[in-house]
C-alpha cells in the first residue's frame, strides 16, 4: 500500500486547500507575503515588490516575533502584528557605535552619512555597518542591525502551508 503525502496549497482559490482546517504548525514550511512597517508607518521591506517568501517555522530562519506570529494562522489567512524591537533585532547598542580613521578606507571613497559599508573584523569575517558621523581624519560606524531599537509591524498574508504530517 501506498501513502502519499497531500500537500495543502492556497493560492487565491486553488481547490484542494481545505480552506478553515489547515494552520501552521512547529515544522511547517509556509509561504507568505508580507509588508513591514515602522512606527511612522515608512515601509522598510515589502515582499510585494519581488515575490512571497518560504520558510520551515522552527527552523530559526526567521526573527523570533515574526515567526511566533505566524503559527497558528489558517491558510489564505491575513494578519497585522507588531514585533517590539527585543523579539526583532534588540536593543541598539551604543558600544557597537564606533569611530574608525580614514586612512582605512579606499583613497576615492566618498563619505556619506547614511551609506552601508562593509569590511572584516580582527577574524576574518565580514561585516556591515552605517556610517553615522563623519569627522576630519575619521568616520563613526554603526554596526548594529539597521533596525535594531525599532518596533516593527507587520502585516502578513498567509499564501501556503506544506505540513510534515508522517503516514504508517
Amino acid at each position: 500500500m501506498t501513502i502519499e503525502k497531500e500537500k495543502k496549497v492556497n493560492n487565491k482559490g486553488i481547490e484542494g486547500a481545505n480552506e478553515g482546517q489547515t494552520v501552521v504548525g512547529k515544522g511547517d514550511t509556509v509561504t507568505v507575503h508580507y509588508k513591514g512597517t515602522l512606527e511612522d508607518g515608512s515601509v522598510f521591506d515589502s515582499s510585494y515588490d519581488r515575490g512571497p517568501i518560504s520558510f520551515t517555522t522552527g527552523a530559526g530562519q526567521m526573527i523570533r516575533g515574526f515567526e511566533t506570529n505566524i503559527l497558528g494562522m489558517n491558510l489564505g489567512q491575513t494578519k497585522k502584528f507588531t514585533i517590539p524591537h527585543t523579539e526583532a533585532y534588540g536593543d541598539h547598542d551604543p558600544t557597537a557605535v564606533q569611530k574608525i580613521r580614514k586612512e582605512n578606507f579606499p583613497s576615492d571613497f566618498s563619505f556619506e552619512i547614511g551609506t552601508m559599508v562593509q569590511g572584516t573584523n580582527p577574524a576574518g569575517q565580514p561585516v556591515m555597518a552605517r556610517i553615522v558621523e563623519d569627522f576630519d581624519a575619521e568616520v563613526s560606524l554603526d554596526f548594529n542591525h539597521p533596525m535594531a531599537g525599532k518596533d516593527l509591524t507587520f502585516e502578513v498574508e498567509l499564501v501556503s502551508i506544506d505540513t510534515e504530517e508522517e503516514g504508517e
